[in-house]
Order: C-alpha cells, then structure tokens, then sequence
C-alpha cells in the first residue's frame, strides 16, 4: 500500500508538470526547469524532496547560476541522492563533492583527486533536519585548513562552490551544455568561447546568455536548425501544446514516457538521460511514429513497459507495465481551419508542413500526406487525416 502511495504521488506531480509545459504562458522557464531536470539529475523515493527540488530548479531556472547551484546543493533530495548525510567529520563521504564538480559545474580534467578529497570535507556538516530544510551541523563539520582549487582556507561548502564559479571551465562547460540543448548536439567551440565569456562575466546570468544565443545569426543557421531530436517529454507536451490538445484522462501519457525511455522525476543516473540520438532504438521509434495515431485516432496500440531495477514497485506483472491506447484525446480543428483560411484543400498539406515542421518537407514524403487527406471527402477527417500524417514523418523528431 505504501508503495501505491508513492507510485501515485509521483504519478501526480508528473502529470501536473505535463500539463504545465502544455499550457503555461511561461515557455522558456518550462524549457529551462526541464533543461536543470535533467543537468541535476536526481533520484529518490520520497515525493515530497523531489518537488521541493523541482520548484527550486522552477524558481531559478533563468536567473544567476551561482544562486541555482546553491539552492540545488542545498535541497534535501540531493543531498540524500548524492550520500552527503553520509559525509562526517573524519570519515569523509566523497561522493556529493565528486558530483557536483564532474556533472554540474566543471566537467571531468578540470580538478583533481586531492580537489575532491578537500571539497568533500567542506561539505561535511550539509544536512537536513526532520522538516525537510536545509541543516548546517557544525558539530559534524571538518574545521580544518584545506587546499581546493589552488585556494587554501578553512572552507566551508558555499566557498567551494565560488571557488568553482571563479574557473574558466566552469562557464565553457556549462555553455556547452546549453548549446548541445538548444543549438546543435555537436558543439562548435568558436561560437561557445565568446558566449562562456560574456556567462562568466555577467556572474552566470541565464537568461543573459539565452537571449545571446538566440539573437546571434547563427543560431539560426540552416545546419542548426531541425537538428534536435526532441526528447520524449518534449515530443508530448509539444503535441498537446501546438494543437491545443485537451485530453480526458492524462495518465496514459506516463506509460508512454517511460516506454520512451524519459520519465520525469526518474533519471537513469546521477548523469541524467544521455539524450540526442540515445532517444531512438527500433522500439521507441515506432512508438514514436505511432503516437499522433494512438491520440487521435485511438490508434490499437499497446507496448509493455521494461523494467526497471530502481521501480519503487519492481514486480509488477507484465499485465501492469501494459501501456494501452489513450482514449478521450479532443483535437480542436477551429484554431487550423482558421490558420489555413481560404488555402485550397490540394495545398492545405503544404502550408501544415510549414507550421508543424521545423525544415521543408521532403515531396516524396508531401505526396503520402496528400494521398492520406484525400482518402476521406469530409474537410474536418480529411485535416485530421494530415495532421496525423504530418507528426508521423520522421522530420516531426526534430526541432
């Protein structure tokens, strides 16, 4: 019973987050709370620190990165994810120090053993009390003079992480994360320096950095355009938030994250989902071409779920990890016919690919869109009939 409990608090706030992304005003905080979801991966049982960390990411999602490291470093989940209660005075616990040099600020090359050795036992002392807040046990802390990063003090957790920020490496790491995120998976060191730069001496302002590059002339570049593969999270609540999709029942749309390979508070690892062509495997893909079909035409399609050794419920039956057809999908077609105007039907598949595809459409590929409308003589099936055919071409993964 306790472990339903936990499946369907998780299953709640998911669903509410899902639904957040699909309709909130506020895009690019969605985008970015999605973006640290993932940088600062993180794993626990409890519902309860998963959302605090959650809100937390939300809150500073596009102000100063120094404030949002803190915050997360601070957050109960990962400070349990990470092992750092487990971090005392004279027995030092390495892994949270290990972390949050190599996965959140500095990349691996860019300190030392002896710098993980040190920064371990700054962060001795970082704990939470019983309420889920932030606790510094000074008792538990390690007082002693250490050596981080060249700098040599007694250095406390906060120090560390400035000391961090003060490296180069930091900002090239961090922009090259964001580039790969919102530019291209390849990264061209050219375009990054003169961004790490600008990030660095802003004192990491994230929405400084985002608005330079989006305003550069290269982002928009034909060669970095519709070349990100859409993650599973971004695919469905992008559907639901181009269409206006309403739907009566949103809990299918989990089954069909995690048959994607991208469930929401539920990372692989401390190194979050890998991403870029790691989304695609011959099953996903199917899935993934098939879902327009199973929305909105309640397409018979079902796919059972792996499983996975971290399930807070592991052995379920094969019955229960069976992820059946969402019905009740309600696709409004006014805000379309309005969009197409007075476009003649033979071209109202053309002008779709342009709002729906982020590069023209192959004609081979519009020829099959073409046949597809025009397999039904009503105007309202025969829309649909294109829309469903449109988001199943391949080109529709990419944006």
């Amino acid at each position: 019973m306790q472990n339903q409990g936990l499946r369907e608090a998780f299953s709640n706030i998911s669903t509410a987050w899902m639904d957040r992304m699909a309709t909130s005003p506020a895009q690019l905080r969605e985008k970015m709370t999605l973006f640290w979801h993932g940088h600062f991966a993180c794993r626990v049982r409890q519902p309860g620190p998963a959302l605090s960390l959650h809100n937390t990411t939300r809150k500073y999602a596009l102000g100063k990165f120094p404030d949002l490291l803190l915050a997360v470093s601070q957050e109960p989940a990962m400070l349990e994810f990470l092992n750092n209660r487990q971090n005392h005075k004279g027995h030092a616990n390495e892994n949270f120090a290990r972390e949050v040099m190599e996965l959140f600020t500095l990349g691996r090359g860019n300190y030392s053993e002896q710098d993980v050795k040190e920064a371990a036992r700054a962060f001795t002392g970082w704990s939470y009390d019983g309420q889920g807040n932030f606790k510094f046990r000074a008792p538990d802390h390690d007082g002693g003079p250490k050596t981080f990063l060249g700098r040599t003090g007694n250095l406390r957790g906060e120090d560390v992480l400035a000391i961090i920020l003060e490296q180069p490496a930091a900002a090239t790491f961090l922009t090259t994360k964001l580039y790969r995120f919102f530019v291209n998976d390849t990264p061209d060191p050219a375009r990054i320096a003169p961004l790490a730069d600008a990030f660095r001496r802003s004192g990491y302002d994230i929405q400084d950095l985002l608005v330079r590059m989006f305003s550069a002339d290269w982002f928009y570049d034909p060669a970095n355009v519709g070349t990100h593969l859409k993650s599973p999270v971004e695919l469905l609540a992008g559907i639901r938030r181009t269409l206006g999709v309403r739907l009566d029942n949103e809990r299918p749309l989990l089954g069909y994250q995690k048959a994607l390979g991208q469930t929401l508070f539920a990372p692989p690892n401390v190194a979050g989902w890998p991403g870029g062509r790691n989304w695609i495997d011959s099953s996903s893909l199917l899935l993934r071409l098939q879902i327009p079909a199973i929305l909105f035409k309640n397409a018979d399609f079902a796919v059972a779920l792996k499983q996975d050794e971290n399930d807070i419920a592991p052995n379920l039956s094969r019955a229960d990890r069976l992820v059946k057809p969402t019905a009740g999908a309600h696709l409004p077609l006014g805000p379309l016919q309005q969009l197409l105007g007075a476009t003649p039907a033979p071209a109202q598949p053309a002008r779709l690919s342009e709002f729906l595809l982020q590069t023209p459409i192959q004609p081979e590929n519009l020829t099959l869109v073409q046949q597809a409308a025009a397999q039904n003589p009503v105007p309202a099936e025969a829309l649909r009939n294109t829309l469903i055919s449109l988001m199943s071409l391949p080109e529709y993964q990419l944006s």
